[in-house]
């Protein structure tokens, strides 16, 4: 099912992109028309490029990766800020800081320094600072706050881009070709869709433009989340039952151990029955041919008695 259809960017006027003379030639695939000297933007293309993205960024944040936001323009900061905060992935709304993804440890210095000034002014060492030390301390900490606050979790490169504007955001996303990162990019009709990995054509101007299709590839991300917490779970249901297979055997193979300790000490602690008290011996069997024996005695006796008389 298409996450998005033609009325919905239709209404949020996707289609409209920039004045004929400002065009770039290598979007000509994704323009529809011309109407009064502006381009308008092929919206079917546009439906299949935002289900191809929206795929691709939603496996990348089932993996567990991280997609880092770039939209600086006026009209997009509070946008992006708001949607790709709910869950919790990393955006720049303010300048980019040159060399944030070539450079990257020298930013990730600049974030720690952000959290010990925060640890310094819960420490006791706050209070024996002069009131203008504090003063210059504070204003460091809200200005790496306004730049860096936002990629705080960021602990290393990010997995994919998410650029509004490709032609205003070109650092960003020449930064990104540099270390072979994929770029997911709205592209207007005045942009270079040449070296954007995913294209999405749309106006990236218009705030209702920005706002559907970033909360499109949000939305993805979502269910990309979801859907590794489910695994998750699943997987931790599993390792608990093979667990408990695992005990059963260990539990038998103790009985076995108990049922021959319990053996060897019966053997042990058993009483010897003398051989007299024993049936079938053979002391009882000699003790009957005796008596047999004494028996044919006294009968031979009687008989020479008998004849004598």
């Amino acid at each position: 099912m298409p996450r998005t259809n033609f009325e919905q960017l239709l209404d949020a006027g996707v289609h409209f992109g920039h004045l004929k003379r400002k065009w770039n030639p290598n979007m000509q695939p994704y323009i529809f028309m011309e109407k009064n000297g502006i381009h308008i933007i092929d919206l079917q293309k546009t439906v299949v490029k935002i289900d191809e993205a929206a795929a691709a960024i939603k496996q990348i944040a089932k993996s567990g990766r991280k997609v880092l936001f770039v939209a600086t323009k006026k009209q997009a900061k509070d946008i992006v800020a708001d949607q790709v905060s709910s869950v919790k992935m990393p955006y720049v709304t303010e300048r980019w800081p040159g060399g944030m993804l070539t450079n990257f440890p020298t930013i990730r210095k600049a974030v720690k320094k952000m959290v010990s000034i925060d640890k310094m002014t819960k420490d006791s060492s706050w209070e024996k600072l002069s009131k203008r030390e504090k003063l210059q301390i504070t204003r460091q900490r809200a200005k790496l706050e306004k730049i860096l606050g936002s990629i705080v979790d960021l602990t290393r490169l990010p997995s994919a881009l998410f650029v509004v504007d490709v032609m205003k955001e070109k650092i960003a996303v020449r930064e990104a070709q540099r270390l072979g990162i994929p770029v997911f990019g709205m592209v207007d009709t005045n942009s270079d869709p040449n070296g954007i990995d995913f294209v999405i054509p749309a106006n990236d101007d218009a705030s209702q433009s920005i706002q559907l299709i970033t909360g499109v590839m949000v939305d993805a991300i979502r269910e990309g989340l979801q859907e590794r917490r489910v695994e998750r779970d699943k997987d931790d249901v599993d390792s608990d039952i093979e667990g408990d297979e695992e005990e059963q055997p260990k539990r038998s193979r103790r009985a076995r151990k108990t049922v021959k300790k319990v053996e060897l000490v019966e053997e042990e602690t058993e009483v010897e029955i003398p051989e007299e008290l024993e049936e079938g011996s053979d002391e009882e069997d000699d003790f009957d041919t005796d008596e047999e024996e004494d028996t044919d005695v006294n009968l031979d006796e009687q008989e020479e008695e008998e004849e004598e008389e």
